[in-house]
Formats: C-alpha cells, structure tokens, sequence
C-alpha cells in the first residue's frame, strides 16, 4: 500500500508539473486584447486593491494574467480543487481552500479578512459547482463587508475547446485572439439591508453575463 501511494504522489507530481507547463506556453501564445482596463491600471497605480470577479468556465486567462501578483484566490476543496489549487500558488497566489457547500463560510471570513487587510482578491462567483452563470454571494458581501471595490470581468476567446463540464469549461486554441471586459468599480454599501444586498447580487449576475457577451462579440469584429 505504502509502494502504491508513492507511486500515485509520483505520478499526480509528474502531471502537475506538465499541466503547470503546458498552460504557461498555451497562454503566452494568446494575442489578448482589453476594454476598460484602464479601472484596474488607475487601482493598481494607486496601490489600491479590489475584487475581481468572472465567470468559473472562463477563469483561465483571467488568473493567468494576474499571476505574481500575490493575490488571494478562492478553490473548492475537491480533488479538482486540489489540482487548480498547486497552478495557482505557481503563480503567487495565497490560496483559500472553500466554497459555498464545505467550509463556504469560513473560506467567506478569510476572504474577508485579507480584503481588509490589503490584498485583491479572485473569485468565479458561479463555482465551484454550479449552476453556471449563477452569481453567488461570495463575492459581493466580500466587498460589501471589506469597502473594496468589485469588478467583473468577462472573458471572450475566439478559438477554443468546449469541455463537458458543468460550466462548458473553455480552453484556449494556440495563438488564439481573446478579449476581456471589465466593469467600472462598483462600490457596495456597508448598510445595505438583506433585500438589498440581494438586489446587487442579482444586478451583478446580471452585468457579468452581459460583460460576457460583449467580450465574446469584440472578437467578431
């Protein structure tokens, strides 16, 4: 048992480290282009943080692109959760292992608490389970409880893979064109009641979706 454990941690090793590799040249190789950027720029030229928010089966590009920022990333304590979660801390992220059915709460006061003490955060606010392109709460009340900003995020990739997962996750084709469009910052009120902070929620889901959209339509151009 012992000599077959070993193995396995081998071999889970082994494909890590390649899917780790074959990312990193996959994304290099996207010709990725941006509209209101310029939010996250002015942010992060004034050394401010914020809450980045897209959907799970566009997350790829999203996180490859903030990598080495050291930000904080939300994953799901599943064995996918697990794989997701050794790319991630490649690439610098403080990583809080949660989601909204095992330890949702607690990964929800972490995410708080680093919020509030200086570090943007990541989040696919329709995982880790679905049903996708349901905007949970996470990522509002984060913002909502810590004052940052949140902005969303939607995410357009003009060749791509389809896979059969539940989010209809997508995989970029070699030297592909993509497109993100962000929101403007959108500021959540510390005193908004539950009907309200429902209410923004529901907005929120709402504007990613069409964010979505939009990015998908840059690339028909």
């Amino acid at each position: 048992m012992k000599i077959r454990k070993i193995r396995q941690d081998v071999l889970r090793f082994i494909g890590h480290f390649f899917l780790f590799h074959l990312v990193n040249v996959l994304c290099k190789t996207l010709r990725i282009t941006y509209s209101n950027k310029n939010v996250i720029e002015a942010l992060e030229k004034d050394n401010s943080k914020y809450i980045l928010a897209f959907w799970h089966g566009s997350m790829l590009i999203p996180w490859y692109l903030n990598r080495k920022k050291k930000m904080v990333a939300l994953t799901s304590k599943s064995k996918d959760g697990d794989l997701l979660a050794k790319i991630l801390k490649s690439w610098k992220y403080r990583v809080i292992r949660g989601s909204s059915s095992t330890g949702g709460d607690v990964a929800l006061g972490i995410m708080v608490d680093y919020a509030k003490n200086d570090h943007s955060i990541t989040i696919t606010p329709d995982g880790p389970r679905g049903p996708r392109h349901k905007l949970k709460a996470g990522a509002v009340i984060t913002a909502k409880k810590s004052s940052l900003p949140l902005i969303l995020v939607g995410v357009g990739i003009k060749k791509k893979m389809i896979l059969k997962s539940w989010d209809q996750f997508e995989v970029p084709k070699l030297f592909t064109k993509a497109n993100l469009v962000f929101s403007d910052p959108i500021y959540i009120d510390r005193e908004l009641t539950y009907e309200e902070t429902s209410k923004v929620i529901d907005d929120c889901e709402v504007k990613l979706s069409e964010l979505q959209l939009k990015a998908e339509k840059n690339l028909e151009n």
